[in-house]
């Protein structure tokens, strides 16, 4: 991992690094798919740090954010305001100036914590947008880096883990815990996944199975290893 994959500092002067997704700061990727978001798709406004204009609404946003996110259940709602974070920090330059770009009460902390929730990667941000992950438990996932961040991401969804142990867990992992073994103190099995197969694929995975003298999960594993990265 590159060191521009790494979370920000707590230096609240910091200048804003590169977003860890493909996709431009500030675009409405997720927040603009049907599939994801329904009719609202078409609300959905993106913001661009390289525009003036849009810096300017980005910081109007971030203000209006940070005053009503308390007991927020809309996460459409906060995956825009955590876009509006990350183009204001890209557009100003760091999170100290873009907290005082939003004026009123917004913090640097306040900041660097949505705009990292939008620098996830999409995989991710489409859980969010679902309902999948709560955004509060997003801002924990985005503090950790690399792939550690989809484990924890997985295991919310899998596992059923609350906000309180994601954030646990994160910390854990931050301190240089493997990710599998804080995940195993929370009852969570990093890779057991359910799956649901049409009878005639699951009776000839059992079949082969056996045959073979190995385990289901074996077989599909080594069969998505090779769709994946064969």
């Amino acid at each position: 991992m590159t060191d521009d994959n790494r979370p920000p500092a707590d230096s609240g002067d910091e200048p804003a690094l590169p977003a860890d997704r493909e996709e431009p700061v500030g675009e409405p990727v997720v927040r603009a798919d049907p599939a994801i978001t329904g009719h609202r798709a078409h609300e959905a406004v993106g913001f661009d740090p390289d525009d003036p204009e849009s810096v300017s609404l980005a910081a109007e946003t971030v203000r209006a954010f940070s005053e009503n996110t308390v007991g927020a259940e809309d996460n459409v709602y906060m995956l825009r305001g955590a876009a509006a974070c990350a183009a204001l920090v890209r557009g100003v330059g760091s999170y100290k100036e873009a907290a005082e770009r939003a004026g009123g009460d917004v913090s640097v902390s306040f900041i660097r914590k949505w705009a990292r929730v939008h620098d996830l990667p999409q995989g991710i941000r489409r859980h969010v947008a679902r309902g999948h992950i709560a955004p509060t438990a997003a801002k924990h996932i985005a503090r950790v880096p690399g792939p550690d961040r989809f484990d924890i991401a997985w295991a919310v969804i899998d596992g059923d883990l609350t906000v309180r142990e994601v954030r646990q867990v994160a910390s854990e992992v931050n301190d240089g815990r493997p990710v599998a073994e804080a995940l195993a103190d929370r009852d969570v099995q990093l890779g057991r996944l359910e799956l649901s197969l049409p009878p005639d694929v699951y009776r000839e995975l059992r079949r082969r199975a056996s045959i073979e003298n190995r385990t289901p999960g074996d077989l599909v594993a080594e069969v998505l290893d090779d769709y994946f990265f064969g």
